[in-house]
């Protein structure tokens, strides 16, 4: 895996690093250290031999500096959303404290370092009437979302992936030293951190164009489960009949019994059918109007809404919760995928998903962008994420369901697939990974690595070897 063999760091070289880093060092036993370690999935938990609260770009060069002087691999950590490795033995860099965000209405930008969350971006953009191509859950992080792709509920099909807009990143590299990386200046790893997650270094900040959006037409709809088929009929119809201003999924949820819930839907099974659309709402509701009439609904929240709101579209969980997770991109939706999905997640097959969503894609997510970048789920028109919620006791029986599922729908299933939303499971599996590029777009990608983190220092990801 990595030429790299570590050295435990003496209590003197702990002490040296207190010394050049600003924000605090901490280690195994305290309650700063959990706290620090704290992630978005109970399941996946972080355990590094030295954690890094990085206040800026040179607390992360002197940690990666001392990473390297003591053969120490490096994990990065903002929002926590997609963590894939406990980083044992490692050292870990958290990035929360760094919270900079520089809004340009005239330039259309917005500049953010790595510890700045989607819900901090929106209220500054949205002074200006501006939008940035962010995702369906606005807690997560700017920067790993963006290396990941980023694909938008409602800017997506117009724009493309948040990745496609970025004008230039600041990393940290595997040798401690600071770049400034553009489409001109270094290409090369340009093309490979957008797209390759956290392979190549630790960016501690990016520059990427927002756009003139305020406002848009969409939300949830709410149908009861036992008319999974009737609105999975309705909408694989109606896809082809609307434009790129139009995005929709669909969730199929078994949803838990909390207060935070409406009445309707508190521990109920049902189809959630999402809609985010750029037009005006009197367009956007006679568009809609046949996936309306497809099945009775429980509760309709499409509507009229600014722009800050587009969490409501998805409404993705925000607390900390134990999760296991599946993803996989389809070549088609058929008729007989549709049936097979209805006898795996329907009213009659044991399903105990928490949520099994199908994302509609096409439009600018198939388009190459103008500085090319390593995203691998252009030209695939869905994603399906399996997600499956439980204590540690229930491990076995979720991941069972899980793996029924996903197999269940192998046949329409592309090699290819969604870097933001692959599991620890996917992410730690090699050969996955050479299939979630492709192997030429690995084979580059692996050359880029061998360039710029030959020891492979940063592993505790979706990790692309060195070639």
């Amino acid at each position: 895996m990595s030429g790299m063999t570590g050295v435990a760091p003496r209590p003197e070289d702990m002490t040296a690093l207190r010394r050049v880093v600003r924000g605090p060092v901490l280690e195994p036993g305290s309650a700063e250290y959990e706290a620090e370690c704290a992630t978005y999935n109970l399941v996946c938990g972080l355990r590094p031999a030295v954690v890094v609260g990085a206040t800026g770009e040179s607390d992360v060069m002197e940690a990666v500096r001392f990473a390297a002087r003591h053969g120490m691999p490096v994990a990065v950590k903002s929002a926590a959303h997609q963590i894939v490795s406990a980083a044992e033995g490692g050292l870990l860099i958290t990035t929360q404290r760094m919270k900079g965000i520089i809004v340009d209405a005239q330039q259309r930008t917005v500049r953010a370092q790595a510890g700045v969350r989607w819900t901090e971006v929106l209220p500054r953009t949205a002074e200006f009437g501006l939008a940035p191509v962010v995702g369906s859950a606005p807690n997560v992080g700017v920067v790993g979302y963006t290396l990941g792709g980023g694909q938008s509920p409602l800017l997506g099909r117009t724009h493309g992936y948040a990745a496609d807009h970025v004008r230039w990143l600041n990393v940290v590299t595997a040798d401690g030293e600071p770049r400034r990386v553009t489409p001109d200046r270094e290409p090369d790893l340009f093309w490979a951190l957008l797209g390759g997650k956290g392979n190549f270094g630790v960016v501690t900040e990016i520059e990427f164009e927002v756009f003139p959006v305020s406002r848009f037409y969409g939300g949830g709809i709410y149908f009861p489960g036992e008319h999974l088929a009737a609105v999975l009929d309705a909408w694989r119809a109606w896809l082809p009949t609307v434009g790129e201003e139009m995005t929709s999924s669909i969730g199929i949820q078994r949803l838990p019994d909390l207060p935070v819930l409406p009445e309707p839907l508190r521990g109920a099974f049902v189809v959630h059918l999402r809609i985010g659309y750029l037009g005006s709402s009197a367009d956007g509701a006679e568009l809609i109007a046949p996936l309306r009439a497809a099945a009775p609904a429980l509760i309709d929240l499409v509507g009229e809404k600014p722009f800050t709101s587009i969490g409501e579209i998805h409404r993705d969980p925000v607390d900390p919760m134990p999760y296991f997770d599946r993803s996989l991109c389809l070549e088609e939706f058929s008729e007989k995928t549709a049936r097979t999905l209805v006898e795996l997640t329907g009213p009659e097959s044991g399903c105990i998903l928490a949520n099994l969503e199908i994302r509609a894609l096409g439009g600018a997510f198939d388009r190459e962008p103008r500085f090319p970048n390593s995203v691998p789920s252009r030209g695939l028109p869905f994603v399906v994420f399996g997600f499956a919620v439980g204590a540690p006791e229930h491990t076995e029986q979720l991941r069972a369901d899980l793996t029924r599922v996903m197999d269940g729908l192998a046949p329409w299933a592309a090699g290819r697939n969604m870097v933001n939303f692959l599991s620890p499971d996917e992410a730690t599996d090699i050969e996955g990974v050479r299939a979630v590029y492709g192997a030429e777009r690995y084979d580059r990608l692996a050359a880029v690595k061998k360039r710029y983190d030959p020891a492979n220092v940063f592993r505790f990801n979706h990790n692309i070897t060195p070639a």
